[in-house]
Formats: C-alpha cells, sequence, structure tokens
C-alpha cells in the first residue's frame, strides 16, 4: 500500500507538469484553433531562463518564477503578432509547420551554446523532505504540485467566473455571433497566445530544481502533452488539466505494476478514448 500511494503521488507531481502544459496548449488552441508545437521549446526555455538568471544575473528561484513567465509571454506575443496572426487565415497545418520550425530553431540554438549536456541548477527552495504518513516525500515536489493545482484552479476560475473569461470563451466558441454584439474578438488573441506560452515557461522553471535541464527535455515532453490534450479534449481546458494529472498517475503506476507498458500505457489509451470519443473525452464534436 504504501509503495502504491508513493508511485500515485509521484504520478501527481508529474502530472502537474503534464497539466500545465496541457493547460496552456488547451487556451491557445481554443483561441486560436492553432496547434502549438513549439510549446515543448517554451518549456526548455523556461527552464534554461531560470539557469541563466542564476548564473549571470545571480537571480534565484524566486525570480526566475516571476520574470522568466513574464519574458516569454512577451516573446510570446512578439511571435503571435509577426508569424502566426498572418496565417491564421491559411489552412492550419501552416501554423503546424511554423512552431515546429520555431521549436527546431530554438534547441538548436541552446544546443549550439550551452551543448547537449545537462546543466546543473543548485538554487532549489525547500530543501529536505516532509513526512505525508506512510511516506516521507521532498518538499519542493510537494510545493510544485501545490502550485500547478492553484494556477490550474486559478484560470479555470478566471475563465468561468469573470467577464474577462465570458468573453475569452464566447470569442472561442462563437466568434460570429460574439462580434455581432460589438465585441472586438482579435484584440484577445495576441494576449491569450502570451498566457498560453507563460503557462508552458511558468512549467520550466517550475521543472528546473527537479529534472535534468538539457536542450531536448521539451521535445521529449511535449508528444505525451499532446496527446493528453487530445484524450481531454481539444480546447477544453478542464478536460485537460484533468487528463494531465491522471495521464502522470497512470504512468507513474505503470513503472510499478507494468513497466514495459509504462511508456506507450498513454498512447493506447488515447486511441481508446479517440475510438469511443472522437472529440476526446471533453471535447466538443463540431458539426458541419
Amino acid at each position: 500500500m504504501t509503495s502504491f500511494l508513493q508511485q500515485a503521488f509521484n504520478g501527481l507531481v508529474s502530472g502537474s507538469f503534464y497539466a500545465l502544459l496541457a493547460l496552456g496548449l488547451a487556451v491557445i488552441f481554443g483561441m486560436l484553433r492553432v496547434v502549438n508545437f513549439a510549446h515543448g521549446a517554451v518549456y526548455t526555455l523556461g527552464a534554461f531562463g531560470a539557469v541563466v538568471l542564476a548564473d549571470k544575473a545571480g537571480l534565484g528561484f524566486w525570480w526566475a518564477l516571476l520574470i522568466v513567465p513574464v519574458v516569454l509571454a512577451a516573446g510570446g506575443m512578439v511571435v503571435e503578432r509577426a508569424f502566426v496572426h498572418r496565417l491564421t487565415a491559411l489552412d492550419p497545418l501552416y501554423n503546424f509547420l511554423l512552431t515546429f520550425g520555431i521549436a527546431l530553431v530554438a534547441q538548436d540554438l541552446l544546443s549550439m551554446t550551452y551543448g547537449s549536456h545537462s546543466q546543473p541548477y543548485d538554487h532549489a527552495p525547500f530543501p529536505g523532505s516532509v513526512d505525508l504518513g506512510l511516506f516521507d516525500f521532498p518538499k519542493y515536489q510537494v510545493f510544485a504540485l501545490a502550485v500547478s493545482l492553484a494556477v490550474c484552479t486559478g484560470v479555470w476560475l478566471l475563465l468561468t467566473r469573470t467577464r474577462i473569461g465570458t468573453v475569452v470563451r464566447a470569442s472561442t466558441e462563437r466568434p460570429e455571433t460574439t462580434r455581432a454584439f460589438g465585441i472586438n474578438t482579435g484584440r484577445w488573441i495576441t494576449p491569450v497566445f502570451g498566457f498560453g506560452v507563460a503557462l508552458a515557461g511558468l512549467a520550466g522553471v517550475l521543472a528546473t530544481p527537479m529534472r535534468a535541464v538539457n536542450p531536448a527535455m521539451g521535445s521529449d515532453l511535449i508528444i505525451v502533452v499532446f496527446a493528453v490534450v487530445v484524450i481531454g479534449g481539444l480546447g477544453s481546458v478542464f478536460g485537460s488539466v484533468l487528463a494531465g494529472f491522471a495521464i502522470g498517475m497512470l504512468q507513474a503506476l505503470g513503472n510499478l505494476y507494468v513497466p514495459v507498458l509504462s511508456q506507450t500505457s498513454v498512447f493506447l489509451l488515447m486511441a481508446v478514448v479517440l475510438l469511443v470519443r472522437p472529440a476526446g473525452l471533453f471535447g466538443k464534436e463540431e458539426h458541419a
């Protein structure tokens, strides 16, 4: 029982990163109908941003947690205005290829600058472990899980309980009707894209004390995150977050009980979900 609970908690921590990344993807897709393949590269840039701030400016983790997501959000908005926006009227494949190219360029630039080896980070807060009753668990991982839950809950409340969230959801689901009420839906596109990018950058900073910081860390993760978004439902914030935590637990428990299937279980689950519900668990089917 102790092993089960410990692995389940490990899964929740891993799932917290899936949830943050999937949340950013879902927000961007919901508003722009753009599959942002550069999301994994932004996650990597978030981690490297924390490392660079520590090495070059002497700024620790808390400064990185504040600065890096804001800087990446600003960069994301520039990219949206300069490139993504110009391709939205074309086939979605064009923006997919654009963001895929951006991801490759970012990864190669990081490899050229820092090499392919992992970068050390010695500025993690909350050293030691906390007693959770049946087992001890690293304090920082508990903190990362708590931050992820708080951010996901905050975004859900923002989208469901505020006027801004109402406008964003209306612009996503019924753009023509929303414009008919005199609301300029276009003004929300760039900030929403930047917000989704900021969530990926935040996940990268949170991962820095726990993960090996190297140029390939995002590309290793993004395929699973795309599967998470598909399972939860493209554009569904609640579905993406719930699927993120569920997939994290599925992989962790798979490592314990069925190691041979632990890496493929998420894709098997995705195939089953798509057979039963092509739009995902919480997605809405589009009718012609």
